[in-house]
């Protein structure tokens, strides 16, 4: 019992750090500062983190029932589709107009896109997830109880991010044209980490090579 544990409160630990990946922060960051709200903005971490778990959990345990990982070819291509989202996610966040009033009302399509966000993570790092818990599990129920302690982890680091994130936000309340201003930043930052993230699994990764 008292190993069992502390598998789980490590799973816990690298559930908070990986919630803390760049390609995870700058994601979330696109929705996350659309808020005016510490409460609100926090949500969208939350919300991520809840499609991602669903996602490792329902994927990754599928995979260890079956006794199989995926190919480096898929996994990599997986991660690629991250990288076509980040795109999207900035190209939207540059070029649509949020009025005030958006902001405050459009929280529920805002948490929608924070679970898809995560759900999406979560296909991408299912592969890494699965060998992580075969080789600190003994059973399926401890692997099942691992994934879900790391995805705990996951919802307390992306919450703990998206409400520091908030403050300049809200510190920007007040100042006219500053929070679109913020909303178009986090939108370049997007857009440029996800050409450079293709980029880097298409050449650098290989996958490129994989797909020819």
């Amino acid at each position: 019992m008292a190993s069992l544990i502390a598998v789980l409160f490590a799973g816990l630990l690298l559930g908070i750090k990986h919630a803390l990946e760049p390609d995870h922060i700058v994601a979330v960051s696109t929705i996350a500062v659309r808020s005016k709200s510490m409460w609100k903005s926090s949500l969208a971490g939350v919300y991520w983190g809840i499609g991602h778990t669903f996602t490792l959990f329902l994927f990754g345990i599928f995979l260890i029932l079956m006794k199989q990982n995926l190919s480096e070819q898929a996994a990599l291509t997986l991660e690629f589709f991250v990288g076509i989202m980040l795109v999207y996610l900035g190209l939207a966040a540059m070029f649509k107009k949020y009025s005030e009033k958006e902001m405050e009302q459009n929280t529920g399509n805002s948490n929608k896109k924070s679970v898809f966000i995560g759900f999406v993570h979560g296909l991408a790092g299912s592969a890494a997830m699965v060998l992580l818990t075969m080789s600190v599990s003994e059973n399926i129920w401890q692997g099942a109880l691992y994934i879900l302690a790391f995805g705990f982890g996951t919802v307390i680091g992306m919450l703990s991010f998206s409400a520091l994130l908030s403050v300049p936000v809200i510190m920007a309340k007040k100042r006219k044209g500053i929070s679109g201003n913020i909303i178009k930043i986090t939108g370049v930052i997007s857009f440029c980490f996800g050409l450079y993230y293709m980029y880097n699994l298409g050449f650098t990764e290989g996958l490129f090579t994989y797909w020819l």
